[in-house]
């Protein structure tokens, strides 16, 4: 069997979807008069508008095609993940936002100095900026990869859709036309899934019960294999103790997320932030999980409409173009690149962030308000064009096995990020020598577990996190601490 051309509907309303993104990035141009507003959006941003913001910019289109894909071919073992981010968000509501408030932080890490020295902030905001490079090439490579073979666009065209798309209206918008872009994503991501969810059911003999019942019957749930102990398997306590190690340093230590903390005007309006993603986690995520379960019955029952040699991996778009009615699933496509482009946009606007705050300001004459603003439009610019660039080396040589190997670095660098506002802020006694001792052993452990054994990757946060809390509170002693009134601003 083909695959079913795209259409020239489906082309219209993809389309007619990109440039009204970047219309949006049009109109929030005029609200950007300084890097105070391309930044923080002059606390404009109504709580449950951020919160929306954070659940697309966690939401990457890998995720979107990846989830379905997964409980097609295996189970939903990986659904824990998600609600594990929700049971960190108290620790965060009462520990972690209070001090960034506080603080009056643009770049998280500016933090890290006030609580330690210099050089822990540049540790932390560079390893940033690179992580969130690399991820704006993997993401779009890997969209462009998917998508390739359903929307005959060639890669590259897909990869200036997405990537150069996102650098406009983010260099126009600031924050806030990133944000109510991603407002519009976020809806689009939700509505999509459930759209696609209830089109596949009417499409299966049996309906919504056969899909759950066969998946049942094929223990595509949670099987019991998946609630044993292992090293090195991504088993059920394995996923719940990485995610959560994710999740704390998505939400505490994470320049992307935590900048949306800081665009309200109130700390009440940022607890809603974390509250409106909270909601959207519980309820949008098992869609997709869903998703894949209705594949596998809607397959099951039609086998003979999946072409020989098929990759699996791209059953979500393969059903969206083959069976859905032209205009919807051009939406949905539309919906796929909205993924991506929430996850980069945010990526280029806290890279920014970090560049201007960090080390523009940071270092040399003190710079005015003007000057902060063009650098940090210019550095959207450049960090858009690094991403791209990426991309296109990814697709041109091919590589393979990337996502894997790019997943397994989070340990190294998101690790000891984590663990460093974790020492700050609930270990008194630690200093800048303890803190700089632990980053070092922090570092050295994942490396030498990422090299030299098969540990799951999963655990390469966990040992990041705890080596630099633990040696920084052991070493504490060798070195000085500040003063008790600096302390008691700058820890719990």
């Amino acid at each position: 069997m083909e695959i079913q051309a795209f259409g020239t509907i489906n082309y219209i309303v993809l389309f007619a979807y990109l440039i009204g993104v970047m219309l949006v990035g049009v109109y929030f141009a005029r609200r950007q008069k300084s890097a105070d507003d391309y930044f923080k959006a002059g606390g404009r941003i109504p709580g449950w508008a951020a919160g929306i913001s954070v659940f697309a910019t966690t939401l990457s289109s890998i995720t979107f095609m990846s989830i379905p894909a997964k409980a097609y071919t295996s189970d939903w073992t990986f659904l824990v993940g998600q609600y594990v981010a929700i049971l960190i968000l108290p620790l965060v509501f009462y520990f972690y936002i209070p001090f960034f408030r506080k603080l009056n932080l643009t770049s998280v890490y500016e933090y890290l100095e006030r609580r330690f020295d210099i050089k822990m902030r540049l540790f932390a905001s560079m390893s940033f900026m690179l992580f969130h490079i690399g991820r704006i090439a993997i993401i779009t490579y890997l969209t462009a990869l998917a998508l390739m073979p359903f929307v005959h666009i060639d890669p590259l065209t897909i990869v200036f859709l997405i990537g150069v798309l996102c650098i406009v209206y983010t260099f126009l918008g600031g924050i806030e036309g990133v944000i109510w872009t991603d407002v519009i994503q976020g809806i689009m991501l939700s509505v999509a899934a459930v759209v696609i969810f209830v089109t596949i059911c009417f499409h299966v003999d049996g309906g919504v019960t056969e899909v759950f019942r066969l998946s049942a019957e094929q223990d595509k749930y949670f099987p019991s294999s998946s609630f044993e102990w292992s090293w090195t398997e991504s088993t059920l306590p394995v996923l719940i103790i990485g995610f959560l190690f994710a999740s704390l340093q998505q939400f505490t230590a994470s320049q992307d997320v935590v900048q949306r903390y800081i665009v309200t005007d109130s700390i009440e309006e940022t607890k809603k932030t974390l509250i409106t993603n909270a909601k959207l986690v519980a309820c949008v995520p098992i869609f997709f999980f869903a998703i894949g379960s209705a594949l596998y019955a809607f397959y099951s029952q039609n086998s003979q409409l999946i072409p020989e040699n098929f990759n699996t991996g791209g059953i979500l778009p393969f059903y969206v173009i083959s069976q859905m009615p032209a205009g919807i699933a051009g939406l949905i496509i539309a919906a796929i690149f909205a993924a991506s482009q929430s996850s980069i946009s945010s990526s280029l606007n806290s890279i920014s962030a970090c560049y201007t705050v960090d080390i523009y300001n940071r270092f040399g004459e003190e710079k005015n308000m003007q000057q902060s603003f063009n650098m940090a439009r210019v550095v959207t610019i450049i960090a858009g064009i690094l991403g791209v660039a990426a991309s296109v080396y990814l697709i041109k040589s091919n590589e393979s096995q990337i996502w894997d190997a790019f997943n397994s670095l989070i340990g190294l660098m998101g690790g000891p990020m984590t663990g460093l506002f974790m020492l700050g802020i609930f270990v008194r006694r630690a200093n800048a020598g303890s803190a700089l001792c632990g980053v070092i052993a922090a570092v050295v452990a994942v490396l030498i577990v990422r090299g030299f054994t098969d540990l799951n990757f999963f655990f390469y946060g966990v040992i990041g996190t705890l080596m630099v809390v633990i040696v920084g509170f052991i070493t504490a002693p060798l070195f000085k601490s500040k003063s008790a009134e600096e302390l008691n601003i700058v820890t719990e």
